[in-house]
């Protein structure tokens, strides 16, 4: 059984999905790229298709049946890859419609960038979830880092723009080989949750 393809399924299909993108777009009608509005609810929309399907497996009991079809290894990639899949692409897709609908050539906007994003918050929320049990710990949990990184940046560590989330959607400064040095920093932020969330869902699918 191909755990990923089952899962990435799951989630570009689930109701979180859709839901996102119908918000994502109603909010850029709103307020547009450059608000803060559009920037905060990032880590909260990226959460709804998939972040908490660990929770969903485990407090059900579904998992027993699930992991002897697909083994530990991929089972677990399947949940992290398709939370930081669906997460960005709720946040791309959503970001995309609004640009075609809009029709504004004049228009700036990084679906490299929004894409990477979106990812790293799924994925944050997810090992959230793992951590907590709680799926309010989860979409929330990401936002409060997001903001308390925000907070930090703009009150007290403004030189510091390398871990501003602002920056990583829109980088008004410069980095090295451009929006791709981004795009490294969030892949490296990544990794380490990967490894994280992989030592939390091993120990406990021990007990299961």
């Amino acid at each position: 059984m191909n755990s990923f393809e089952t899962d990435i399924g799951r989630a570009v299909l689930s109701r979180g999905f859709i839901a996102g993108v119908l918000l994502e777009i109603l909010i850029l009608f709103t307020a547009g790229f450059d608000s803060d509005l559009f920037r905060m609810t990032v880590p909260v929309l990226c959460t709804l298709p998939y972040s908490t399907a660990w929770l969903a497996d485990y407090q059900t009991g579904f998992i027993k049946s699930y992991l002897p079809r697909t083994g530990v290894t991929s089972y677990i990639l399947g949940k992290i890859l398709s939370c930081g899949i669906s997460g960005g692409g709720v946040e791309l897709l959503g970001s995309w419609i609004y640009v075609c609908l809009k029709y504004d050539e004049n228009m700036q906007w990084s679906p490299l960038l929004i894409f990477a994003s979106g990812m790293l918050w799924a994925v944050l929320a997810a090992v959230l979830a793992a951590l907590s049990n709680s799926r309010y710990i989860a979409y929330g949990g990401a936002f409060v880092l997001y903001y308390v990184l925000v907070i930090l940046h703009e009150r007290y560590f403004q030189t510091l723009y390398c871990l501003y989330p602002y920056e990583w959607l829109a980088p008004e400064h410069t980095w090295i080989f451009g929006e791709w040095g981004v795009v490294f920093l969030i892949t490296g932020l990544m990794l380490a949750l990967f490894c994280l969330y992989d030592v939390i869902l091993r120990r406990c699918i021990e007990g299961v």
